[in-house]
């Protein structure tokens, strides 16, 4: 199948699926996902029908952060495969219709990436220490850090140089001293990453996502910064931070558009860009810089009406006057998944549940939840293994935590390994197909429950969630009026979500305890038995035979 022309580019309403691909399919039978394993399931992503994937990084890394600390921007981990892999892999996703979007991760490398380890034997104040962020020390003999910046991964932001100079200087990783972030001031820096954009493109990727895209600069001052809660890297609570969200991150990515649009095709930048409301989230976004990006403030929308009504209103206000769509999410290999994080009260976080999720009703809101997710204007991401109802895995063993998180905040938080754990194919009994008959086992265990969310178990029942992804998505691309940014909130009860596309399409999402009725034809309801109400935690989509007049 060839990729079709669009009037609109594709990314606008593109269904992208995340793949984690440490967790997603093991071809070769080490207990890691590889990219061999990416190619053989990629028939079953088409038949899902989401219109790309996303592949979380792949490059050579230590693991340090499960591949986002890297050694080699130009190169695959040889746990993952080959370049040649690699090749044969977009070949097969375009010839199914299928996009490609790789991770881009430039605000840090790997401390054993080559530019780093040249850094370190070199002198202060040389042109390999100028690719990073080196500092001299405060406090006596230079033992303090630069400053009070706080790392993701808990703790400081500055790792001390023991290299037997006097005064040791001191670098910088937002994350963990595994990962130097780059100093983005420096041309080489620029200059080198044009050309790794470049490599890619070549090879025929669709689009880059920007790991941590509002860190990528700092204020050239390094002040100290009044952190709300020091124990806690909430970038989206921050406001002129020195460290996030610097203004002149812009210019990177205008540069970056620039190489792109050079390129023949319909190339997307996607930012990761964890800021202050959609409001600042937008000026990452224009005809000259990023396309489009990860709607975090969707994703930690709790199950409430009044929250995601106003998160969709400020999100499509605030993009509406740069004309860039939105995006809509749920989960990622950051996140608690839905299903858990749905079936308890409050918010949830990598530091663990407060409380026992209700899984049936995280599974009955997840089925309403990407409804309301396909349902809206823009495109939307999903997460490996969301379509088949697997929920966060949290009674690991604290032996095979691999997150830094769960290190370096002493076990404080558990990290986010749980929603990491390889995915189940078919069979009734560990690997669960995720690897061959008598292969190693997972790096991750997984639950023997999942015996009854594999593929296989679910593709033959038509009420299971990945049958519901299925049909939305089939339903989506048929519906001319879900494809167009038409958007229109209807009258509706106070536990109700309401709205209409386009002249025909209407959603009606009950986040309430009680039944509302329906008000037309159902063309697909979340609930696998419904009662011709729409019921509590249920969502439906209707088709109207003609426009009908709203009150």
């Amino acid at each position: 199948m060839s990729l079709p022309d669009a009037p609109d580019p594709w990314w606008r309403t593109a269904v992208i699926y995340e793949i984690y691909p440490r967790s997603f399919a093991d071809h070769d039978g080490d207990g890691e996902g590889d990219i061999a394993g990416i190619t053989a399931r990629l028939p079953y992503l088409a038949d899902l029908g989401v219109d790309a994937v996303w592949i979380a990084p792949w490059y050579p890394s230590p693991m340090a952060d499960g591949g986002y600390d890297v050694s080699d921007y130009c190169d695959i981990d040889p746990r993952f495969g080959t370049l040649d892999d690699a090749d044969a892999m977009f070949a097969e996703a375009h010839r199914l219709g299928l996009r490609v979007i790789v991770d881009l991760v430039a605000n840090h490398t790997s401390s054993q990436h080559p530019w780093f380890l040249a850094a370190r034997a070199a002198e202060p104040g040389s042109p390999e220490r100028a690719r990073y962020h080196f500092r001299e020390g405060t406090g006596l003999d230079g033992g303090e850090p630069p400053n009070n910046w706080i790392s993701a991964f808990g703790g400081p932001a500055w790792t001390r140089i023991d290299d037997g100079r006097t005064p040791a200087q001191w670098y910088l990783h937002l994350f963990a001293p595994e990962q130097p972030d780059l100093n983005w001031e420096d041309a080489t820096n620029r200059d080198t990453f044009d050309d790794v954009l470049r490599f890619w493109l070549d090879r025929g990727v669709d689009g880059f996502r920007i790991d941590a895209a509002p860190g990528m600069s700092k204020h050239p001052d390094y002040p100290d910064f009044a952190y709300p809660d020091p124990q806690k890297f909430a970038t989206a609570t921050w406001t002129d931070n020195p460290h996030w969200d610097v203004d002149t991150v812009h210019d990177i990515f205008r540069r970056w558009r620039r190489v792109v649009d050079a390129h023949p095709g319909e190339q997307v930048l996607v930012a990761e860009a964890v800021v202050n409301g959609p409001e600042r989230l937008a000026r990452y976004l224009g005809p000259d810089e990023i396309q489009t990006a990860f709607n975090f403030d969707y994703v930690h929308a709790p199950w409430d009406p009044a929250a995601l009504r106003e998160v969709i209103d400020r999100t499509m206000t605030a993009l509406a006057p740069i004309g860039a769509p939105a995006t809509w999410a749920m989960s990622s290999h950051d996140e608690v998944r839905h299903a858990t994080r749905f079936g308890r009260a409050g918010e949830t976080t990598w530091g663990g549940p407060s409380q026992t999720s209700d899984l049936e009703l995280g599974r009955s809101r997840a089925r309403a939840a990407i409804m309301l997710t396909l349902a809206l204007p823009g495109g939307a991401y999903l997460y490996q293994g969301e379509e088949l109802g697997l929920e966060e895995v949290e009674d690991l063993p604290d032996a095979v935590l691999q997150d830094p998180v769960f290190t370096r905040t002493g076990g404080r938080i558990r990290g986010r390994d749980g929603c990491r754990v390889p995915l189940p194919w078919s069979g009734t009994e560990a690997p669960f197909g995720f690897s061959p008959t008598g292969a190693s086992a997972p790096w991750l265990p997984q639950p023997a429950h999942w015996r009854d969310l594999t593929v296989e178990a679910e593709q033959g029942d038509p009420d299971s969630m990945l049958s519901l992804y299925r049909t939305a998505l089939a339903v989506r691309k048929e519906t001319a009026d879900l494809l167009g940014p038409s958007f229109e909130w209807l009258p509706s009860a106070g536990d109700v979500l309401r709205f209409r596309r386009g002249t025909r399409f209407e959603c009606v999402v009950n986040l309430g305890p009680d039944d509302v009725p329906t008000t037309g034809p159902v063309v697909l309801s979340s609930d696998s038995a419904p009662s011709g109400n729409v019921g509590p935690d249920t969502a439906v989509w209707i088709v109207h035979d003609v426009p009908p007049e709203i009150p």
